[in-house]
């Protein structure tokens, strides 16, 4: 949300990133549900070549339009039906988009077919008893979960946790003590029993009433967070904010 999105939400989207950077080899790197490639670009370089894949056809054109210094190739595709050959990358991103899918094991399925043997496989994912309630977010997985699924399709799986110093993760409290505020006013559930778009609407409208309560000093850059506050740690609980796990050596 332009203007109203929290500091410190856009900052662990910019540390995923980060940390899927500093991993990454040369070749052929494929990043999934890119959007307007605004955290793709950061994985261009001479050596590598960059494709992004997003499911809304005006996104991924829109994507090459807004960056247009950087050498970027996007493709159009449901991330669990990838048009592109198999074993075809040496390292795919899949960043905050697993917990889209109904059926995930489809998407991960498609990313270990398309990455090379000895390629590596990046899934950034919400820690599920530290989410928000989201009607976007469909299938949350805890540690145990995301490693178990991966484990289906690659032969080697790490999982690690992505979190923030107190003072972030005090940040994202008062939101989630806001957002349950307002679940209490819903004490029988019956926005789960009402047509799936209105109870987006409904989330939406709350996400921003939320927002307008909590987020006065922290956008725009004002809260002065930003990815630097936020590290890779194996000591996973659950206030951990994020599970990241890098998949590697395919099965076939």
């Amino acid at each position: 949300m332009e203007g109203q999105t929290p500091d410190s939400l856009l900052a662990l989207h910019a540390a995923g990133y980060r940390e899927v950077r500093a991993r990454v080899g040369s070749g052929r790197m494929l990043d999934l549900g890119c959007g307007l490639a605004d955290g793709t670009v950061g994985f261009a370089a001479e050596d590598r070549m960059l494709i992004g894949v997003d499911y809304d056809q005006e996104t991924a054109a829109s994507a090459v339009k807004l960056h247009p210094d950087v050498d970027l190739r996007t493709v159009c595709s449901d991330g669990a039906k990838l048009p592109l050959r198999t074993g075809s990358f040496d390292d795919v991103c899949s960043s905050h988009l697993i917990e889209h899918f109904v059926e995930p094991e489809f998407h991960v399925a498609e990313v270990a077919r398309v990455l090379s043997d000895d390629g590596r496989a990046f899934f950034l994912t919400p820690n599920e008893p530290a989410d928000f309630e989201n009607p976007y977010h469909v299938y949350l997985f805890t540690p145990e979960d995301l490693e178990a699924m991966l484990s289906r399709h690659f032969n080697t799986v790490t999982v690690m946790g992505l979190d923030a110093t107190p003072e972030v993760k005090a940040d994202f409290e008062k939101r989630r003590a806001m957002a349950n505020k307002l679940l209490r006013l819903d004490p029988f559930g019956i926005r789960h029993k009402l047509p799936r778009s209105a109870f987006v609407w409904l989330h939406a409208t709350g996400r921003r009433v939320a927002y307008r309560f909590t987020n006065t000093e922290q956008v725009g850059g004002q809260s002065g967070i930003t990815d630097a506050e936020f590290f890779t740690t194996e000591a996973i609980d659950e206030s951990t904010l994020v599970l990241i796990a890098v998949a590697e050596h395919p099965k076939r």
